[in-house]
């Protein structure tokens, strides 16, 4: 097995035996095995946009199969821990450490991963059961690199996310659903650019500063999520939403209004 690999399984053998003794071998699904789980983007997914391998768990061995154990590993060395007792329900502990490995190393890993998870279609498989215990060539290791460019769009929506847009009040406060964005060239790096309004303000409405809100737009998204189709389009940009789940391009024609709560 790979040496991080047997890292990450030691480091959650010593933490389930401080932090959570009471809880028995028995008790945790195959007598404790840590799952990789990438069954969900995928290794490359994970290692690109999100920075950190897809994560291991874990599980209780009871019908609801919560997990016990839950560890992120970025690409830095920088790993976050989290234990739960209540048989998963509750969080115990959250622990931030960094591993003693390279950038380098945790590259090599991510692609053995791929390779002999991803690729076979092996999906949240026991670590013990993948083949890590060996050095990728330098193809393996270039040909990963070159699929980052199949994430760019989803790298920059993800940084997009942490940005500030400025927001109608009546999305914020009064419920509407985003029906109209329209896209300027930010300010500075805290700026997207996107201004983002129900569809039926008039001018008197946008032009008193205090019916606006700056918001970020990871948190709009969360509550509008079709937004995210179209945060990563150029300065520029106007959009309508045509329907509950789609937006085109502006042309003058009404938006489609509709609120995201009662």
């Amino acid at each position: 097995m790979n040496k991080i690999l047997q890292d990450i399984q030691e480091l959650i053998r010593k933490n389930l035996a401080e932090h959570l003794p009471e809880v028995t071998s028995e008790e945790l699904e195959d007598n404790g095995t840590v799952f990789y789980m990438n069954g969900k983007n995928g290794t490359e997914f994970d290692y690109f946009v999100n920075e950190h391998l897809p994560n291991f768990f874990v599980f209780y061995n009871d019908k609801d199969n919560l997990g016990a154990v839950k560890v992120s590993v970025y690409d830095a060395g920088d790993t976050e821990l989290y234990l739960y007792d209540e048989h998963g329900k509750n969080l115990k502990k959250e622990i931030k450490l960094c591993l003693d490995v390279t950038k380098e190393e945790l590259l090599k890993l991510a692609v053995l991963l791929r390779i002999h998870a991803d690729d076979q279609k092996v999906w949240d498989s026991a670590i013990d059961k993948l083949e890590t215990d060996r050095e990728p060539t330098e193809q393996e290791i270039a040909e990963f690199l070159e699929n980052k460019k199949y994430y760019e769009p989803s790298i920059i929506r993800k940084t997009l996310m942490s940005k500030y847009a400025v927001v109608s009040k009546r999305i914020t406060e009064e419920g509407w659903k985003v029906g109209y964005m329209m896209r300027e060239e930010p300010h500075d790096d805290e700026d997207s650019g996107w201004q983002l309004m129900a569809g039926d303000e008039d001018d008197d409405y946008v032009n008193d500063i205090s019916n606006l809100s700056l918001m970020r737009i990871g948190y709009l998204a969360n509550m509008d999520p079709h937004i995210m189709h179209e945060i990563d389009k150029p300065a520029g940009t106007r959009r309508i939403r045509k329907s509950a789940t789609e937006f085109e391009d502006d042309h003058g024609q009404d938006p489609y209004l509709e609120k995201w709560k009662q």
